[in-house]
């Protein structure tokens, strides 16, 4: 089963401008995140920017970029504007790994493709983590998932899900788990269909969208399935502030 990694890049990000060219160790972070996604089964691996400094960067060490327009309200439709420009058939597998996270593990890419390939019913497959603390529960910044005994999610949500109705009861704030209840944190990893990207961005947002600022809940919203799966590996941090880019310099030995 081939297919293509694809690494959207923007300059304009509003906590660290110009985080894709910001330098770890000699070289900027979107090499990295290439050599990392080099490294999986991927067939090819795309760059998508609206940024000529981002272009000229990644040509400069040998990447394939695609120009994509600046002016896309989604992720999701940049992805379907690079399938659209290299002519990717419906049944084609995209793989989006984010451009902040230079240490991101092939496994993770592998094991999202190979999810596509194993749920042919599933038209996008993204990854999670099991959580053990409360305040990660609760903190409406880690986006929590319920899924079924397949991997089929019901949901993703900001709030506690599921809502331990027993355990929580009369309203006070919990303060620990509760006993025989697992949580999940979703992993912005994503496997796409092509055809679900042709079909995405034709679709207004949702509801459930709006609410929650979530755009995977568009496609839930539209019946397509979204296969979730534990990662097989721990996934790193990505690169948020500059706070973190110390951080991972750090960690790298740079």
């Amino acid at each position: 089963m081939s297919f293509t990694v694809v690494i959207p890049a923007r300059y304009a990000s509003t906590r660290l401008p110009g985080k894709p060219l910001a330098d770890i160790g000699g070289k900027p972070m979107i090499q990295h995140v290439c050599e990392r996604a080099a490294e999986s089964r991927a067939e090819r691996v795309v760059v998508a920017t609206d940024d000529d400094r981002i272009r000229s960067a990644c040509e400069a060490f040998g990447a394939e970029v695609v120009m994509t327009s600046a002016s896309h309200a989604s992720g999701t439709d940049r992805l379907e504007e690079v399938a659209r420009k290299l002519g990717f058939e419906a049944d084609a597998r995209i793989i989006n790994v984010q451009g902040d996270e230079p240490l991101i593990p092939a496994a993770l890419i592998n094991q999202v493709a190979d999810n596509l390939e194993r749920y042919p019913d599933a038209a996008i497959a993204t990854l999670c983590e099991q959580i053990f603390d409360i305040d990660s529960v609760l903190n409406p910044n880690v986006v929590k998932v319920v899924f079924d005994y397949r991997g089929m999610a019901h949901y993703f949500s900001r709030a506690p899900i599921p809502w331990a109705r027993d355990a929580w009861a009369g309203g006070a704030v919990p303060e620990e788990l509760p006993a025989g209840a697992e949580y999940f944190r979703h992993i912005g990893i994503y496997g796409y269909r092509v055809g679900l990207l042709q079909d995405f961005v034709t679709w207004p947002p949702a509801p459930t969208e709006q609410v929650e600022s979530l755009e995977q809940l568009r496609a839930l919203y539209n019946g397509a399935r979204i296969h979730v799966d534990v990662a097989c590996e721990n996934p790193p941090a990505g690169v948020d502030t500059e706070a973190d880019l110390v951080r991972l310099i750090a960690h790298m030995g740079f």
